[in-house]
């Protein structure tokens, strides 16, 4: 492409004349009618990108490589769950689709209805978004194995004229048996799909004998060599719907469009991660989240890059898996979530040892703010570049990070990074909504319009878009990120957490997040969680659940009470007396969701004495179990 700037003139490029900015990226793309204007503005907040012009996000990733990388491999599959690997070339690749789509297509599915993908870490998923790509239809993929009553919201609210459904999936040698989770959702939704498109695994001991129930593989065969054309798409017409977490019990769906996204994400590669068309890249998310959208499926496929999809988790059958792979598959770009890597920092480093790395160039981490420990930890252990980025399921791809296809910033130690080309991020007081000076904390915001690639709007609800969004931040029209951040004069801005994971001891406003890296700091912390509980004196009070690296170092009550103490004495010496936790509990671990992360509600609701509600993707439910036992405990002391 052009020549690459230093940071700041191509930041600033970018958001003062982003016409010409997303004209040049767009041309990373192949359009099947040009676009007529970059960016229309004419209805504020929203936002069109790339008018009148037709593409399809389906051909950019396959399609448009057969020419020159046909046998080179687009998809590796590798599952430790069942021992199963596959290879898909750009050929492969684009004859499954092909054959998904026409199958798709017998049943109804055409250009603007909606597909639901409730399917675990299989091929069959990568096969069925693209699918859904080239038809033109709107994929909305759920979590595999989410509760049927929020799998049936997400049916009633996307209204799909298809679910695309497995019999099971399979997480750390256990089977999630989808059968019943799927028969109850389609009973409880009132716009329930007339077909259920079966992939079976022959893994769940229940068998579908559902009416509306129709098996994949026969079809399949009976479409075997089907060519389905690409649907051209205009630019702003929906690629998908991802349902992300809101503050009222309706799912709420983040819509994306085709051709903004579609750029974004090529630059994307270039720019953040660095990568070229030939490498190879393993994102260890889930399908069902953004970044499983974007960096396992969509961007990679549209670099002519391979992406290994991986069914499994980091330590089975040992903590050494994830570096095998990068072996095995000569990967050089790793994507992943810090929680990974602070539960295989745990595990033996002759695992990490034992593995050849030379074809890494870069770790990527993001999902949630990344501690200095952990960082150091692992860019020592790997001696590779660990790269942070912070961005959202409404972004699409990261809006902080050190953009090392821009200019080789350092980084700096607890920050993700500056704010990336296309995004006006500046933070803005709570009150008064005025830009905040370096290093005072703030509400990270996003001026108007959003780059390429961010959502349109919320599925259906517009009005909904423009109230919870662009409607937070007293006395300006700016899109609100409800993150706490700080910002110094280089520009790094470093994440403080949630604003509604704010506490307020005693009339200061402290920072979960905050809280959590001064614990993290301490030599013998593995994890932290700190939540704020109701306090009859400070109105709240802080409360840390802290994993240890030894476990026995806490073994008896007055090994236990002497670390609590030393651990409140750091928080003491890096925030003062005000963030000190009122308890320090020790757990072998901590709740989360199959993706990693933190349930931090639901530990305060359970500190608090309160029932956490229904968490249908908790990891492991043995770990709320042990947090109220260790406050219920703490109470009778």
């Amino acid at each position: 492409m052009q020549n690459v700037r230093r940071y700041r003139d191509f930041h600033r490029e970018s958001i003062d004349n982003p016409e010409a900015f997303w004209r040049r990226e767009a041309a990373r793309i192949h359009w099947d009618t040009p676009f007529d204007s970059v960016l229309d503005r004419s209805n504020p907040p929203f936002a069109r990108w790339f008018t009148g012009g037709r593409t399809n996000l389906c051909f950019n990733a396959v399609d448009r490589h057969l020419a020159s990388r046909a046998q080179q491999n687009a998809l590796v599959y590798v599952s430790t769950e069942t021992g199963i690997e596959r290879r898909y070339t750009y050929a492969d690749l684009h004859a499954e689709v092909n054959r998904m789509a026409a199958v798709m297509r017998s049943l109804g599915v055409k250009r603007g209805e909606r597909v639901l993908i409730y399917l675990p870490m299989i091929p069959e998923a990568v096969f069925a978004m693209l699918a859904c790509a080239r038809l033109g239809a709107i994929h909305s993929v759920v979590f595999g194995g989410f509760a049927a009553p929020s799998l049936a919201a997400r049916i009633d609210d996307a209204r799909p004229v298809l679910l695309v459904s497995a019999d099971a999936g399979a997480r750390g040698g256990k089977v999630i048996d989808y059968t019943p989770l799927v028969d109850e959702a389609m009973a409880r939704a009132e716009h329930a799909p007339p077909h259920v498109l079966l992939i079976d695994r022959q893994l769940a001991p229940e068998r579908f004998s559902a009416p509306y129930l129709v098996h994949y593989e026969p079809l399949r065969a009976q479409f075997h060599d089907a060519q389905v054309p690409c649907e051209w798409l205009e630019s702003n017409a929906p690629s998908y719907i991802l349902y992300t977490s809101g503050t009222t019990g309706k799912p709420k769906g983040v819509q994306r469009d085709v051709g903004g996204y579609a750029v974004a994400l090529a630059a994307s590669m270039e720019y953040i991660f660095g990568g070229r068309a030939g490498d190879t890249m393993f994102t260890a998310s889930d399908i069902g989240w953004v970044v499983g959208h974007s960096y396992i499926i969509y961007a990679p496929l549209l670099a002519g890059m391979t992406t290994v999809m991986y069914e499994g988790t980091p330590l089975r059958p040992d903590g050494g898996i994830w570096w095998r792979l990068v072996e095995q598959h000569r990967i050089n770009l790793m994507f992943t979530a810090p929680t990974a890597i602070r539960v295989l920092k745990k595990q033996d480093p002759a695992l990490l040892r034992a593995a050849d790395l030379s074809s890494l160039r870069t770790l990527f981490l993001a999902g949630e703010p990344l501690d200095e420990p952990t960082a150091t930890w692992i860019s020592d252990a790997l001696g590779k570049p660990v790269v942070d980025n912070y961005w959202q399921t409404e972004t699409g791809w990261p809006m902080l990070a050190i953009q090392g296809g821009v200019e080789a910033l350092p980084q700096k130690p607890g920050s993700p990074g500056v704010p990336c080309y296309g995004y006006d991020l500046v933070l803005r007081d709570e009150h008064t909504g005025e830009p905040c000076a370096s290093g005072t904390k703030g509400v990270i915001t996003l001026g108007y319009p959003l780059p390429p690639g961010c959502m349109q709007t919320v599925w259906g609800d517009d009005a909904r878009f423009v109230k919870t969004y662009w409607e937070s931040v007293p006395g300006q029209q700016v899109y609100s990120t409800f993150d706490w951040g700080v910002q110094d004069k280089n520009g790094y801005v470093t994440i403080l957490g949630r604003t509604d994971d704010v506490i307020n001891v005693a009339g200061h406003r402290l920072g979960t997040r905050e809280i959590e890296e001064a614990i993290s700091s301490h030599a013998s912390v593995a994890e932290v969680a700190v939540v704020g509980v109701n306090d009859a004196v400070k109105g709240q009070a802080a409360l840390a659940f802290v994993v240890l690296r030894d476990a026995s170092a806490a073994a008896d009550p007055k090994a236990a009470d002497r670390l609590a103490a030393a651990i409140a004495t750091t928080v003491d010496r890096q925030l003062g007396a005000i963030g000190r936790p009122a308890r320090v509990h020790f757990v072998s671990m901590l709740p989360k969701t199959r993706s990693g992360k933190l349930l931090r509600r639901a530990i305060a609701a359970l500190a608090e004495g309160r029932e956490p509600g229904d968490l249908p993707t908790i990891e492991d439910a043995s770990a709320l179990q042990q947090i109220r036992e260790t406050v219920q405990a703490a109470r009778k002391e």
